[in-house]
């Protein structure tokens, strides 16, 4: 082999190795996980995990579009926890007028789903038209939102009315064919996102975008408008990931969605986005949401460390997962 073609044929490997590198960190979590605990691949843990992954997983996938595209969003748990403060006042306000049904609960989806894309697009708005930085915008955000979620509920917990409660329960405890609807919905949301980021001119504008933005205008690529949608559709993703959660707890205070932002984006990095933008991958986005689902179940279930240094983990993975980047690219 001469080394013209030893230097082509290594770019290649490591481009599968990075490709295929989450998947094996994912089957490498589950044997560790079953053989510490018998119980790891039982139906109920399974379930559990892929439904409590669900929230973290609908927002993530919004959340690599806008990475893909040059951006960040460090607001989105503030403003889940802001989207489910409004929607459950809402619905306890519409109590009077629309009875305990089916209406009232889709009069509450749609507020969520308004409310999150009303917060997508203004954070897009001040980035995209007033040029404000996407750091400084979502950081600013991201307090505005908890603060609002925390003087609406008065410093306590908005509680969705009981018998509201209980008829919104089965969107998040029951299913289809013994699936829960939040892993559902999760799965349908990964399945269009990964088609619209691979088959779409939206996708391939992203990835432009993120990669160099002076050519991506020289391409005839609406820069602006590119990068608002990115932030939209983030935000309608938070309101639906929002419709999901409600009705597993029924409530909402500042301290709700902490630590989602950290999540979202640990998710799409570990999966093989790159944080500065070109190039994202929704099902690998898929995938950094199941690995660091199963490490935070896997140290629950050995009782390995305590759950309370969950978030130091996932931010140490963070930081690796960008550094294990910044090596592939150097090696390049």
């Amino acid at each position: 082999m001469t080394d013209t073609t030893a230097s082509a044929a290594a770019p290649h490997f490591r481009l599968s190795f990075q490709t295929l590198g989450p998947v094996l960190a994912l089957i490498a979590l589950i044997i560790l996980g079953a053989s510490l605990n018998s119980n790891f691949l039982s139906y109920g843990n399974v379930t559990n995990v892929l439904a409590r992954s669900a929230f973290i997983g609908i927002i993530a996938v919004g959340m690599t579009f806008v990475i893909t595209g040059g951006g960040i969003d460090l607001s989105v748990g503030s403003m889940a926890a802001f989207v489910a403060g409004v929607m459950i006042m809402a619905m306890n306000a519409m109590v009077p007028s629309l009875g305990i049904g089916v209406p009232l609960v889709l009069a509450g989806m749609a507020v969520a789903l308004l409310t999150g894309l009303a917060a997508g697009l203004l954070n897009g708005i001040l980035i995209a038209k007033a040029g404000i930085e996407a750091f400084i915008v979502t950081l600013g955000a991201m307090g505005i939102y908890r603060s609002l979620t925390t003087w609406l509920a008065d410093g306590g917990t908005l509680s969705l009315d009981f018998e509201a409660r209980t008829f919104y329960r089965p969107v998040y405890y029951d299913g289809l064919l013994g699936v829960a609807w939040p892993i559902i919905v999760f799965a349908v949301v990964a399945i269009l996102g990964e088609i619209a980021m691979r088959k779409t001119p939206f996708g391939r504008h992203c990835a432009s975008l993120g990669a160099n933005e002076q050519v991506a205008r020289y391409s005839a690529v609406k820069v602006d408008l590119v990068r608002m949608a990115t932030y939209v559709i983030l935000g309608g993703l938070v309101g639906l990931a929002t419709i999901m959660y409600v009705p597993r707890l029924g409530s909402a205070s500042g301290s709700t969605g902490v630590l989602w932002e950290l999540e979202a984006i640990a998710a799409v990095i570990i999966g093989g986005t790159v944080l500065k933008g070109g190039f994202g991958r929704v099902w690998g986005t898929v995938v950094g949401v199941l690995i660091l689902s199963l490490i935070d179940n896997i140290l629950n279930l050995a009782s390995i460390v305590s759950p309370y240094l969950n978030g130091a983990i996932q931010g140490v993975i963070v930081i690796l997962a960008v550094v294990l980047q910044r090596q592939g690219k150097s090696a390049d």
